[in-house]
């Protein structure tokens, strides 16, 4: 028989939702807090660009909200980018008195940077490019100074429990172990799924695990067509690749093609500091005639001050970004929908939130905000903590059954399916999508996931996740935000407004 662990409420992932939910909620009662590999190990701790919040003079939560509807394209649920622009100021101030070093100016005040499709200073950065880290570490100190907090590291979780409709708690391996943690309430707060495409910024561990374990149990999904590809990663043969972040643009870095020609200007008013979805898909194309560069060498001096992790990482691949130019590509980097939640993160299923990258909020709709996504996962986590404090304690327990946790028969055959995911994904659901070619990815995907070797549970999560993804894409027909068909490369009117739910 698995083990056995009691909790009054549970949380999966470690993210800055996760690690975020559990501080607040431990206030309320005791947490269990699982993570598959460590506490650092999240997109959280790789997140460069910051996080925007009307803090500045002259910028206002109206401002912001306009800016993240239009990014959004007409899909953002209005009272979701409301709670976020409202409420986010008040948690990043938070999260600096609980100990995050925020960038400051000479008078002590929140040093504040721009981005893509802001109309504003409004981004709060660590470090220069290391405010996913700072906050990270801020969080992981809080978790592991609450005596009310209980942190397994090294835990799959494998299914939900599910008991007269509601989730009871997860079925999961901890050290190869079966284990069951039943709890009043469960927080998936698993990340993204990057890693389902064959170029990503995503940690290996974004293998889309949440989504597939709530799709399996019948929970309730939406706009999983929607995938933001970061327009800079350095372009080098890694897994994950490195990112650029948008501040270097935002500090008045250029996109040249091969040619040496700037191509975003006569594209867009704001040039480089266009949508996402419009800069990684120009860029999409001006690689098919050769390499594409990001030109920061009239920062000189200057990049070494304000991006010290974007230099470090590109002098250790043998490009000085003050004298060279930076090879770089699209990379998938965010996953838009998912879990749909309300306002408090609750799912369609009973006693199961969701928070974070896993989750639906309608912040985001077709397109997220540049360094709207950690504001998102602060946000919502306060919210969804709140919300917790109200769960009625489970009067009944399922009955205990016995169940193993399936050995891993063939680690080999397991990873050349999950690298034939990757490239079926950036071929055919990646930056520019075709029915035909969804089709193909769906039956390839299908495919490989019958021929999964037993114990394969992560790979397992990565091909449903992917069929997700193709699936909603192929319903989609139209272009609009990170979704692109060059099929149906226009927005429709009839489908403003619209989501797909799987």
């Amino acid at each position: 028989m698995p083990d056995r662990i009691r909790s009054r409420f549970l949380v999966v992932g470690s993210g800055v939702a996760g690690l975020h939910t559990a501080w607040r909620a431990s206030q309320h009662g005791e947490v269990l807090l699982l993570t598959k590999r460590s506490l650092f190990d999240s997109a959280t701790a790789y997140a460069q660009g910051g996080i925007a919040a009307a803090l500045g003079a002259g910028d206002s939560p109206t401002l912001h909200r306009q800016d993240t509807l239009a990014a959004g394209a007409a899909l953002c649920d209005a009272a979701a980018v409301q709670v976020l622009v409202e409420e986010g100021p008040a948690r990043v101030r938070e999260l600096q008195t609980a100990g995050a070093e925020f960038d400051l100016d000479p008078r002590g005040e929140l040093l504040l940077g721009r981005e893509a499709a802001h109309s504003t200073n409004r981004i709060v950065h660590a470090h220069g490019d290391q405010t996913g880290a700072e906050v990270a570490r801020t969080l992981i100190a809080r978790v592991r100074a609450s005596r009310r907090i209980r942190v397994v590291e090294k835990a799959r979780v494998l299914d939900l429990i599910v008991m007269r409709g509601a989730c009871v708690g997860v079925r999961a391996s901890v050290a190869g172990k079966p284990v069951e943690i039943l709890a009043d309430a469960t927080v998936l707060a698993t990340g993204g799924c990057g890693q389902v495409y064959r170029y990503t910024t995503n940690p290996d561990v974004a293998t889309g695990d949440g989504f597939a374990i709530a799709h399996r149990a019948d929970v309730t999904l939406a706009d999983m067509e929607f995938v933001q590809f970061h327009p800079t990663a350095l372009d080098t043969p890694e897994n994950p690749l490195a990112l650029i972040s948008e501040a270097v643009r935002g500090e008045g870095a250029v996109l040249v093609n091969a040619a040496g020609e700037r191509f975003m200007v006569p594209l867009h008013p704001l040039a480089e500091l266009a949508p996402r979805d419009i800069v990684a898909r120009a860029i999409f194309r001006e690689q098919k005639r050769g390499t594409v560069y990001l030109d920061a060498r009239k920062l000189g001096r200057r990049f070494a001050r304000r991006f010290p992790g974007i230099l470090a990482l590109c002098t250790a691949r043998g490009i000085d970004p003050r004298k060279e130019l930076i090879p770089v590509t699209p990379a998938a980097h965010y996953m838009m929908g998912g879990v749909v939640t309300d306002l408090n993160g609750r799912s369609s299923m009973s006693r199961l939130y969701a928070v974070g990258e896993v989750a639906r909020t309608g912040v985001h709709g077709a397109n997220r905000l540049a360094s709207n996504s950690l504001l998102e996962g602060l946000v919502f986590a306060e919210r969804v903590a709140r919300d917790l404090a109200g769960t009625t304690p489970l009067k009944q327990l399922p009955v205990p059954k016995s169940w193993t946790v399936p050995p891993f028969v063939d680690r080999g055959a397991a990873q050349v399916a999950a690298d034939r995911v990757r490239a079926v994904m950036w071929q055919y659901a990646g930056i520019a999508r075709t029915a035909t070619g969804l089709r193909k990815a769906t039956a390839e995907l299908r495919d490989i996931e019958a021929r999964l070797p037993q114990g394969a549970t992560e790979e397992l999560n990565l091909v449903q996740t992917a069929r997700l993804i193709t699936e909603a894409a192929l319903l989609r027909k139209e272009s609009r935000g990170g979704h692109y068909r060059s099929d149906f490369p226009r927005a429709k009117r009839d489908w403003k407004g619209r989501h797909i739910e799987l």
